[in-house]
């Protein structure tokens, strides 16, 4: 059931914090919101609700994939929406694939990566919303050749020392400097 996938969740978020304490208000928001939010794996959770992103190095891990996003019109990481599944590391991975078409991905850690919480624009008859995105650090292990998928304008393999010329994000460029 999910409420055991939220449980799991949070103790993740507890063994996140202990690694980036600085975090911990960001990190206190979101255990807040998935304990509070029987719904939170749904994306009919209209206050918000929780997503899973993969931040795609390759081997070497001096690039990263950074997906041009169609609907936010922003360089991003690829992720999306969990759709109900509660195993967040899995819908990252999905995520990653459906996105990049990558074949030869596979999660580095467990752990969470990274987390954030940001506003989503209200469009057509979806309000403003939260996402809680939740981060895994995913190598690609082999071709790195991509495809472009309906989702976005564009990809690219960036150098860890260029993503700043695509995204002055924060969130964005604490992943780079999170990156192993």
């Amino acid at each position: 059931p999910l409420r055991l996938y939220r449980q799991s969740l949070d103790r993740a978020l507890g063994r996140y914090v202990l690694r980036y304490p600085l975090e911990r208000s960001q990190v206190d928001r979101f255990s807040g919101f998935i304990r509070d939010n029987k719904h939170c794996f749904e994306r009919s959770s209209l206050a918000g609700h929780v997503t899973g992103s993969a931040w795609i190095v390759d081997a070497g891990r001096r690039h990263c994939l950074l997906t041009n996003h169609k609907k936010l019109n922003r360089w991003l990481q690829p992720g999306g929406h969990a759709d109900g599944d509660g195993d967040i590391a899995a819908v990252a991975l999905r995520e990653a694939y459906e996105e990049s078409g990558l074949p030869y991905l596979h999660l580095v850690d467990p752990e969470i990566f990274d987390i954030d919480i940001h506003p989503i624009p209200a469009r057509q008859n979806e309000p403003e919303h939260f996402h809680y995105d939740v981060r895994f650090l995913i190598e690609c292990g082999g071709d790195e050749r991509y495809v472009i998928s309906e989702e976005s304008h564009d990809l690219a393999w960036v150098p860890l020392t260029q993503v700043r010329n695509y995204s002055t994000e924060y969130s964005i460029l604490r992943m780079v400097q999170k990156t192993p």
